[in-house]
């Protein structure tokens, strides 16, 4: 099995992918135990100290004007993850989870939280016994980190609170823990506090939807090329010289994939067939590459984000090098908010320009020789009508997923958090945007398939050929009479949710962007 070793500098996205997905086992550097050690050192120095130093002799939050006497240190840092463990709603999918469980520990292993590393080999244990914490939907607002989420994780850590077995079965983690032989932790000062302060939910989420988004933006310009093809469109406007002159990387990339796609295709290039005469194609169409890429920059831009994230150690109040304790609003959400509102806008616009090319396929009026809606005898069939109908409802949703997150703020913890930057919910919604765009394209890519079948007498492009070919393999049926159209419809997203339309493809053409 793969194995992530956690140092003092962060992570990177894949090993994020290798624990949330693969199941990758955890273990900690001999330099982030160290580390621990050291810190650890100066937080119990503090702590013995009579001047009060915030989240290790304090109270939180509004509460922590409080001084707290040695005595009662303990039961503070059970109680501040008992009471924040307070989410409601759904279950937090088993994946995002363990993504937020991991770079919390992340964060932990850096050495600038005052964890001891026990409590650090605890947290690695619990992920490589497959104990997952029930999570609830509700309950962050992304600013003093995602704090009910990384609560009920912190709780399964004490041995309260339920949890998800490696069986999938949810029971109460402290049995989970006895059964996989790990001791329950109990916290001192500053634990509590440090395995709550942190962006590490929505940072999961990020790094999870940026891996997914990869995928879906270059099966978008593989579905993009075969409708330009069905559409019986030029290929001209593929030209790379024509991208270079507005210099955009996405733009470039998403214009050469499709015309790899296309490359040695029979039926582009009928513009002034009198059938089919036409001076330009349709934005919708000749856009595409320029839509599209404009979403892989935004990508990029996410990327970054999350790339800094991933080397932060998020934190309050943090441990210094020099040996100071200091308070910072290092947990506020806002740098990877944004990122996941934008990711959210590009993936809505991007199903937009789909969900037009795949109507302009099932129009006769517009299609170019094609029969309505794609029926095999049209009035007795409807064809792929109400496939596009889906689709409609789809792309209205991603309209109001949309809709930012992070513009928004609502004040807590008697406005001491005045300020919050909903990261939480931004990246909730972000995940049902890429849900939703995979099934948009997986219908593009349905009707794109079926029109260029129809298409008698002119031959795809070679990549075309073997994306169809895949697809009929994989139970998405071609042309005929109507029938059962959801199987074909769910065939069609799990060719392309599992990246087969990209892996077919590629078998031709080569890697893609």
């Amino acid at each position: 099995m793969h194995t992530v070793v956690v140092g003092t500098s962060g992570t990177t996205a894949e090993d994020v992918i290798a624990v949330a997905r693969g199941n990758a086992r955890v273990e900690l550097s001999g330099e982030a135990v160290a580390a621990l050690g050291r810190a650890r050192e100066i937080v119990d120095a503090l702590a013995a100290k009579p001047e009060p130093v915030y989240g290790v002799s304090t109270g939180f939050g509004a509460l922590a004007s409080r001084h707290i006497s040695p005595e009662l240190r303990a039961q503070l840092q059970r109680n501040i993850v008992r009471s924040h463990a307070a989410g409601m709603g759904p279950r937090v999918e088993r994946e995002v989870v363990r993504a937020l469980m991991f770079l919390r520990l992340k964060t932990v292993a850096s050495g600038h939280t005052g964890v001891r590393p026990s409590v650090a080999q605890t947290m690695a244990d619990v992920l490589n016994a497959g104990i997952t914490p029930v999570v609830h939907e509700y309950g962050s607002l992304g600013c003093s980190g995602d704090l009910a989420p990384l609560s009920h994780c912190a709780l399964a850590l004490m041995g309260e609170g339920d949890a998800e077995g490696p069986d999938g079965t949810v029971r109460p983690a402290g049995e989970l823990l006895a059964e996989a032989g790990i001791e329950p932790v109990e916290l001192r000062e500053k634990e509590g506090l440090a395995l709550l302060n942190g962006t590490d939910g929505m940072l999961g989420m990020l790094v999870m939807a940026l891996a997914d988004l990869g995928k879906l933006y270059t099966s978008a310009d593989i579905t993009a090329a075969l409708t330009l093809e069905a559409l019986l469109g030029t290929e001209k406007v593929l030209q790379p010289e024509l991208h270079a002159i507005r210099p955009h990387p996405g733009q470039g990339a998403s214009a050469a994939n499709m015309a790899a796609v296309l490359k040695g295709s029979g039926l582009t290039g009928h513009f002034q067939e009198e059938s089919a005469p036409r001076v330009q194609d349709a934005y919708s169409v000749r856009c595409a590459p320029q839509v599209a890429g404009a979403g892989r920059d935004t990508m990029a831009h996410a990327a970054l984000v999350a790339s800094r994230e991933l080397a932060a150690a998020v934190d309050n109040p943090v441990v210094l090098p020099d040996g100071r304790v200091e308070s910072n609003g290092n947990f506020h959400g806002a740098p990877v908010a944004y990122v996941l509102d934008f990711l959210a806008i590009a993936a809505a616009d991007l199903g937009s320009i789909a969900e037009r090319r795949t109507d302009r396929l099932l129009d006769k009026n517009r299609s170019h020789g094609l029969p309505p809606f794609l029926a095999d005898d049209a009035g007795v069939d409807s064809g792929l009508m109400i496939a596009q109908y889906t689709q409609a409802a789809l792309v209205s949703e991603m309209k109001r997923l949309a809709v930012p997150a992070s513009a928004d703020s609502i004040p807590s913890s008697a406005m001491q958090e005045d300020h919050v930057s909903m990261g939480w919910s931004a990246a909730r919604k972000l995940r049902t945007a890429v849900d939703n765009l995979t099934r948009i394209v997986a219908i593009e890519m349905y009707a794109a398939t079926r029109a260029i079948e129809l298409r008698h007498g002119l031959t795809p492009a070679p990549a075309s050929r073997a994306a169809i070919a895949a697809a009929r393999a994989a139970g998405v049926e071609g042309p005929g009479p109507d029938r059962f159209l959801a199987p074909d419809l769910a065939a069609a997203d799990a060719f392309v949710r599992s990246g087969a339309l990209v892996d077919a493809v590629e078998a031709v053409t080569g890697p893609l962007a």
